[in-house]
């Protein structure tokens, strides 16, 4: 038996064929349930199970033949459902991809070298970059404080959540925003379940802020996507994008900064 992802892609199948029907859009499993299967097929049970789970939450795809059951305009999704509890979805599906046609705004780059040379991965480098570039206050318009890393908090209903980074913000009028913020390197691929998490914890652990959650994307020779969700309906998409491109002072010009002038809000 191949060993990984590969291991993984058996067990996870064994589990959603087990109680796929057609016509289903949700199959309720528990997380005992990957041992269960993996000394039921014979295959060493992995060391890590929440990392079988991790895997196809956030960095990989569902195997073939369960993206083979979706519907047109619909995808299948790994959501928590509580301690030790998750559910396979069928939600309408949604691209949260940078748009390679948007234009982009130059920020001198204030992130300090001893930064850049000791980041241990794209995400830490990311959120270090996003925070010293005050890239959140600048994409919001509002001024914004990081208040924690990697918060890891229980959400009734879903179980444990965990959200890159959090910021409280305010703005001009005085009000006060929750923003949690998700960071994903130029491989990862940002996932629905994550930014509805996001809203989950803005309901329940500032259910009194305006929450504003926001992911940051980083695509190539320093140029970084930000995106910013609504949730209306039950329903998420995104209410802005924009791109920013980290740069050196001469590397911006007066009329490109005279250009930023003309656009519109």
């Amino acid at each position: 038996m191949a060993k990984g992802l590969n291991r993984y892609s058996v067990i996870i199948e064994e589990i959603f064929f087990k109680s796929y029907k057609k016509g289903v859009t949700e199959i309720n499993f528990t997380r005992d349930e990957i041992s269960t299967f993996a000394n039921k097929l014979g295959i060493p049970v992995p060391k890590n199970i929440g990392d079988v789970l991790y895997s196809f939450r956030y960095r990989s795809p569902l195997p073939a033949s369960i993206l083979a059951k979706q519907t047109k305009g619909f995808e299948w999704i790994i959501r928590s459902k509580g301690t030790s509890m998750y559910q396979f979805a069928l939600v309408k599906a949604k691209s949260f991809i940078p748009n390679a046609n948007l234009s982009e705004t130059k920020i001198l780059d204030a992130t300090p070298r001893i930064i850049n040379k000791y980041a241990l991965s794209d995400e830490q480098a990311l959120l270090a970059i996003v925070r010293y570039n005050r890239l959140i206050d600048i994409f919001t318009g509002h001024t914004c404080y990081s208040l924690q890393n990697h918060l890891r908090t229980t959400v009734q209903g879903m179980g444990q959540v965990e959200t890159d980074e959090i910021y409280i913000g305010v703005d001009k009028r005085g009000v006060h925003y929750f923003i949690p913020v998700q960071a994903k390197g130029g491989n990862d691929k940002l996932g629905i379940v994550q930014i509805e998490q996001d809203f989950a914890v803005g309901e329940s652990k500032f259910p009194g802020l305006l929450c504003k959650p926001i992911a940051a994307q980083f695509m190539k020779n320093n140029l970084i996507a930000l995106f910013e969700f609504e949730l209306t309906r039950g329903e998420i998409s995104i209410t802005s994008e924009k791109h920013y491109r980290l740069v050196e002072p001469n590397d911006i010009e007066d009329d490109e900064l005279e250009s930023y002038k003309k656009r519109l809000i």
